[in-house]
């Protein structure tokens, strides 16, 4: 590969310093030199510094470079930054500061894709950006909560420094956030963890095997720290090509969101590209096809879903990874992604600037220049004057909007719309179906906001026309424990047999006219058996890795967690398991017949009755949705179509089906 270096010298090197006042600084450092790379392309690079403290001696008693020592020393957690270069819009920045005021610590990544490495004699420089890229309409930005996990071969790779482990952690968080502000989603990084003494699961060279003892895990860390996805970075290297794997459309759910990650590369960016990645996976994104990538050639990265990838390192999503994203959400995936994080959370602290509105803040539009909010002040994070909110879809103009105002629509079967409240800027949380509801004129249950059936994934493998096989070829194929029936792999890489009453958990078999399941590396299992003096043709699929391929996705032919496989049993790790439905029974009973049960196990009421327990007239709703507008004919035609939906959609004991 290309190697760039970053030469000693500083060009055109200007420091402007600004008292404000006697007690209350004001640093305005803007710094402009040239980088020199090994393509003899000259570069240059904008950046500035505004930040304010109280100090308790005078300015005039300090020199400049004990001062910028100590402005370092307040703000070293904020020391994580995004930007572009000066005249190349075209260009991307992701840069940390993190190793001290001597060092311009990676990375600067250039349109060429070529990262401009650490100085080797640099000058004794504090700085912050203010480039940062647009970002899309507060309105519909998503957070993903994410949880990152050292373990203990990367933690002894890092020569036991806890401090540079969790500094190698946050600048590859810095660099998922950023791939991920494209789509409009923000990964705040809310929890990091080294495993310092020795690992808290099974992690060895088998993916399989360490990506399921992970999420196996994580479910216990769910219950002590609240989150949306956790990813494993490792420094152990993975049997074969693979740097990482994901389960398919794992987020959010319980049993599957996070995957495992390999911390391959010298650069920061190459672990952040594979935890993208994988996070996509999470997400539903499949990997691209030939024809996909057109947002960025082979010479600049190419696209984050890539079967295989290498440096340069991709940063951008294809227009198919996007597609599947849309895909995803559309059908209810994604659900915990729609509230805001607790800020306390977040890593690093806080900042005026960083987009979050943290406390004492009254918003917060990212640095100064990046701004485009009428409604906030950039330099302070207050409102303006006479503006009641900034952020949110509930915030119009500057202004609240009404009550009652829907503010985010169902998304499929199992969702649940919400309504601003006239007080926040900011939908309330978001709340669905509660697990186990009836959906599909009850052929499956709600699970995480999905409602997931064999059907749908039939048709997600084979497309138009496609439906389940039948019950003989579930039983009779994945009794085999081969590649191309099975239930899941042991810990040690093996296929497992799947038991008869676990058939409908493991390998999905379809009835299909298609030639070919879908994508690039599918091939079509085909297998015919007899049942009942009758033969009947069995498609399975079998998704294959390609020689450069990753490897990185448990088998996306197997049944998705969640599906509905005998009444009252759901598949969960392989396995047909009885589900519990006690507290959708409880709930149920307390709706009077008038409303379904969401997650936070209250009625939300169909149109003409009123929460909490439906009983009373009203406009539907629940306690946790927002109220209903009254007064309203685009409400009065939602109300009706949404009770009649979810009519289809009642969640009832499975006792009584």
């Amino acid at each position: 590969p290309h190697r760039c270096c970053c030469r000693h010298h500083l060009l055109n090197l200007s420091l402007l310093l600004l008292l404000c006042n006697c007690l209350s600084v004001c640093l305005c450092v803007s710094l402009s030199f040239s980088l020199s790379l090994s393509l003899s392309l000259s570069l240059s690079l904008s950046l500035s510094l505004s930040l304010s403290l109280s100090l308790s001696f005078s300015f005039h008693q300090m020199k400049y470079k004990v001062l910028i020592a100590i402005l370092f020393f307040f703000f070293q957690d904020h020391c994580f930054y995004h930007g572009h270069v000066s005249g190349h819009p075209e260009s991307w920045v992701a840069l940390s500061t993190c190793s001290g005021v001597r060092y311009m610590k990676r990375i600067v990544y250039y349109s060429t894709s070529k990262p401009i490495r650490p100085v080797n004699n640099p000058v004794p420089i504090c700085f912050c950006h203010h480039g940062q890229v647009k970002r899309n309409a507060w309105g519909t930005t998503k957070y993903m909560e994410l949880y990152i996990v050292a373990d203990n071969t990367l933690f002894r790779r890092q020569n036991k420094d806890y401090e540079k482990t969790k500094t190698r952690i946050m600048e590859i968080a810095n660099y998922v956030d950023k791939f991920y502000r494209a789509l409009n989603i923000r990964v705040p990084l809310i929890g990091l963890e080294v495993w310092t003494d020795r690992d808290q699961c099974i992690v060895t060279e088998e993916p399989n095997a360490t990506l399921w003892s992970f999420l196996q895990w994580r479910q216990k860390l769910k219950s002590r720290k609240k989150h949306d996805n956790a990813q494993l970075l490792t420094g152990v290297i993975f049997k074969g090509t693979t740097i990482g794997m994901a389960p398919l459309e794992g987020m959010c759910s319980l049993e599957n969101s996070g995957g495992i990650n390999v911390d391959h590369s010298e650069l920061s960016i190459g672990a952040a590209a594979t935890m993208a990645h994988e996070i996509g996976h999470n997400f539903g994104m499949s990997h691209d096809h030939d024809g996909c990538c057109v947002e960025a050639t082979a010479e600049q990265g190419g696209c984050v879903m890539a079967a295989a990838t290498g440096h340069p390192f991709p940063r951008v999503f294809s227009r198919c990874s996007k597609r599947d994203l849309d895909s995803y959400f559309q059908k209810g995936g994604g659900m915990c992604l729609y509230n805001m994080p607790n800020m306390k959370d977040l890593v690093g602290g806080k900042k005026c600037g960083n987009g979050f509105v943290e406390d004492g803040e009254e918003c917060d539009c990212g640095e100064p220049d990046e701004c485009t909010n009428d409604c906030c002040n950039a330099n302070n994070c207050t409102l303006k004057e006479e503006a009641q909110c900034a952020h949110g879809v509930c915030c119009e103009g500057c202004k609240l909007k009404q009550a009652g105002t829907m503010c985010r629509g169902p998304a499929g079967a199992c969702d649940l719309p919400e309504y601003c409240t006239g007080a926040s800027p900011y939908c309330p949380a978001n709340v669905y179906l509660l697990d186990g509801s009836s959906c599909q004129y009850g052929v499956a249950y709600c699970y995480n906001g999905m409602c997931l059936t064999h059907e749908q994934q039939c048709l997600q493998l084979w497309g138009y026309g496609a439906r389940p096989a039948h019950d003989a070829c579930f039983e009779d194929v994945n009794a085999a424990g081969n590649a191309f029936g099975n239930c899941g792999k042991d810990e040690h890489g093996n296929y497992m047999k799947c038991e008869k009453s676990d058939a409908k958990c493991g390998k999905i078999q379809c009835h299909s006219a298609a030639k070919k399941p879908k994508g690039t590396n599918a091939v079509s299992i085909d297998t015919t058996i007899k049942t009942g003096g009758i033969e009947v043709k069995c498609r399975g699929t079998y998704v294959y890795s390609t020689q450069d391929g990753q490897g990185d996705l448990p088998d996306p032919g197997l049944v998705m967690t969640g599906t509905k496989c005998g009444e009252g049993k759901v598949c969960r790790d392989r396995r047909c398991q009885n589900a519990s439905f006690t507290e959708l029974e409880t709930c149920i009973a307390r709706c009077h017949g008038n409303g379904v049960c969401n997650s936070n196990g209250n009625c939300h009421c169909n149109g003409n009755w009123a929460p909490p327990f439906c009983e009373k007239p009203g406009l539907g709703g629940s306690v946790d949705s927002g109220p209903v507008q009254y007064d309203s004919e685009f409400t009065h035609s939602l109300t009706h179509k949404h009770t009649h939906t979810h009519t289809l959609c009642q969640a009832v004991p499975p006792s009584a089906h």
